[in-house]
């Protein structure tokens, strides 16, 4: 004999039967929609913070221009942070010659354990300032994915917690209910009791 053993029914809070609560069908078109908007949202929201972030970057590396400049100074060999982690690119003063010819001398970030002399490559915004390098397009394609699919997880966590909240209150509405019916109830029991 199997004892203890329970006996699960697919779909059975949209069943019809007597023991069926009106907060059963809630709770089930609630938990419905939660998934729904979870699987559904999340995918449209992931897609679409992806392709906008993506043009975002795509939008930024045209913006930026490249030019050739010339090391004046050394840069010193970047050393390890605590984290043991290092930064390659340094701050060093550099000379460049813009298109229409002039010379101009300014601080940009360039790769570290470079000599005096050497040719690097820096980068200008729209209004003629240094900038950093854009991202690649492999680097902002893999940055643009990681950003969808965190807008999809927040969507995901967000609806989620607000489903767990929709359905703690309807567990507190149905034991007030049940504790409101135990009252009435209870009386009864106890003169037939004693």
């Amino acid at each position: 004999m199997r004892e203890g053993r329970r006996t699960r029914q697919l779909l059975w809070r949209w069943r019809r039967n007597p023991l069926r609560r009106r907060d059963d069908v809630i709770e089930a078109w609630i938990m419905l929609a939660v998934w729904i908007v979870v699987a559904v949202g999340g995918a449209v929201v992931g897609t679409v913070t992806t392709r906008a972030a993506d043009e975002s970057f795509a939008q930024l590396r045209a913006s930026r221009l490249s030019v050739r400049a010339v090391l004046l100074e050394n840069t010193v060999q970047a050393a390890p942070s605590a984290e043991g982690a290092t930064d390659d690119r340094v701050r060093a003063k550099v000379r460049w010659v813009e298109p229409n010819g002039s010379t101009h001398t300014g601080q940009a970030r360039v790769d570290s354990g470079l000599k005096t002399g050497s040719r690097v490559v820096i980068w200008f915004d729209d209004a003629g300032r240094i900038a950093p390098q854009p991202p690649t397009a492999a680097q902002a394609s893999a940055q643009a994915g990681v950003l969808g699919l965190s807008a999809a997880l927040a969507l995901g966590g967000l609806t989620y917690g607000g489903g767990r909240v929709a359905r703690w209150r309807l567990e507190r509405r149905r034991i007030d209910k049940w504790g409101r019916q135990w009252d009435q109830v209870e009386p009864q029991w106890r003169r037939e009791t004693t």
